[in-house]
């Protein structure tokens, strides 16, 4: 399950927070970071404070995963 949380700013800007499903399984963590490390990749900006010249960008994806900075849901199906 993802708690919705909706935030207005003093500007009016409307802020969507969700928070992620823990991760249950090492290979859904896995599949996760393979995602997240594709967008690293095609320019997508690190959520986590990490040099990217310094780490690459599997290990930037899985701190970003660690530190529940990464939404995804888990679909039914």
């Amino acid at each position: 399950m993802t708690q919705e949380t909706v935030e207005t700013t003093e500007t009016g800007i409307v802020t969507e927070q969700i928070t992620p499903p823990p991760i249950d399984s090492k290979y859904r963590l896995i599949l996760l970071a393979a995602q997240r490390t594709k967008q690293l990749q095609r320019g997508a900006l690190p959520r986590v404070k990490m040099d990217p010249r310094k780490h690459k960008a599997t290990r930037i994806a899985l701190q970003e995963l660690l530190e529940g900075k990464v939404n995804f849901r888990i679909l039914d199906n």
